[in-house]
């Protein structure tokens, strides 16, 4: 997430109430997670065994809970809760805005977009032209929609997203501020729920379909082209290249890459990032044919051990 302008570590330092290490004027231009920071960003990290992932990132703001050496070109906001302070970062810079019509005067919607009946198009929403959003679909505020997409009743947009700290009085949610940007020529299905990144994009690649009742994580990243079936649940923050095909009932785990043209078969667990090019099956994940080899043996175990008895008798 950029800020509407540049602003100081000094400022920044203010905003949130903690010290800093670093020239005051030097320049901070948003915030982001440690998988998409670029220079100028603010990352934060609470526990020692990430401070070297972070402060070694290309993010140039270090927000920590410790005071340790700066590395050169960067600057550090010294916070006894770095969770917390992202969470003021996040309602300072884009706090939620409630809305009581349909259609939200900030919206910007294309020549020859069709808005069925009973949708909720958030503030802040730019949909292209030529698009078709059927009855009782939420479109939360920020979410960019390109031309020529379709998406099916009961779907929601930009929900929040699944990311919790565990504290002793409960779980602390971390605030989202990110966006979902759903590219030209996609289609989605019914009743799919696709979450807004934390500070980032959760994004739908041109040309990809999705067919019913699919959950797309925060920060997810679907290529062009791609075939998602029925009830698909992809995990935050996982990287999906073109053409890819999931078939129904895939699940992933977060933080992993499918590579460009791999097909998974129905009902597959990806536990772990997999090529391109190849079929995959199975819970964990492995090719295709390597499982159902080992399936059809498994299959033969009884006949084995039978023979196996017969040779000792």
């Amino acid at each position: 997430m950029k800020f509407p302008q540049t602003h100081t570590l000094k400022e920044i330092a203010t905003i949130i109430g903690c010290q800093f290490v670093g020239d005051e004027n030097f320049s901070v231009l948003g915030m982001n997670e440690i998988h998409v920071v670029e220079p100028g960003d603010i990352v934060f990290v609470d526990h020692p065994k990430y401070y070297d992932k972070a402060l070694q990132s290309a993010a140039t703001i270090v927000l920590i809970n410790k005071e340790v050496a700066c590395p050169e070109g960067k600057a550090l906001l010294i916070s006894d809760d770095p969770f917390r302070d992202f969470n003021k970062l996040t309602r300072h810079f884009r706090p939620f805005q409630s809305s009581n019509v349909a259609i939200a005067p900030s919206a910007k919607i294309g020549e020859g977009t069709i808005i069925q009946p009973n949708c909720f198009v958030g503030n802040n929403v730019v949909i292209g032209s030529n698009c078709l959003i059927h009855s009782n679909v939420s479109i939360y505020d920020n979410t960019v929609i390109g031309d020529n997409v379709i998406i099916h009743s009961g779907t929601i947009l930009g929900a929040d997203a699944f990311y919790y700290k565990k504290r002793p009085e409960g779980f602390d949610q971390l605030l989202s501020g990110g966006r979902v940007v759903i590219e030209d020529n996609v289609g989605i299905g019914a009743l799919c729920t696709i979450d807004k990144g934390v500070t980032g994009d959760t994004t739908i690649g041109a040309g990809t379909k999705i067919d019913n009742q699919v959950h797309v994580g925060h920060d997810t990243v679907i290529g062009k082209k791609c075939l998602i079936a029925s009830q698909t649940g992809i995990a935050g923050c996982v990287v999906i290249e073109d053409e890819v095909t999931l078939w129904g009932q895939v699940g992933t785990t977060s933080g992993i890459k499918i590579g460009s043209k791999a097909v998974v078969m129905g009902q597959t667990g990806v536990t772990k990032s997999i090529d391109g090019g190849k079929t995959y099956f199975g819970t964990p994940v492995e090719e295709s044919r390597e499982k159902l080899k080992q399936l059809a043996n498994l299959k033969r175990l009884p006949e084995i051990l039978n023979k196996l008895n017969q040779n000792e008798g």
